[in-house]
């Protein structure tokens, strides 16, 4: 786990997992679906809004649907730094 991930985690940041359904630009009958993950806060989700704005301008294929779930890794009440040594035989 990467040290700014971390930081995200102690600040309240939980992971954030999306997917996205959407109509192929070509074939309007077909539904794709795409993942989206990145660490946001609960419950305004700037993040995972964010980036469906961006699906909405940049990306020909319009969505049909979203759904997300956030589960919350560590809070800043549940994680101490232990410094220490265990010495075996």
């Amino acid at each position: 786990m990467d040290h700014q991930e971390t930081e995200l985690m102690l600040k309240g940041y939980g992971l954030t997992t999306a997917e996205f359904y959407y109509r192929m630009p070509d074939f309007r009958h077909v539904l794709n679906s795409f993942i989206w993950q990145d660490y946001d806060l609960a419950p305004d989700y700037p993040r995972l809004f964010r980036f469906v704005e961006f699906w909405q301008e940049q990306i020909e294929g319009p969505l049909h649907s979203v759904r997300f779930t956030h589960r919350k890794l560590i809070g800043p009440g549940e994680w101490r730094n232990m410094v220490g040594e265990f010495r075996l035989h």
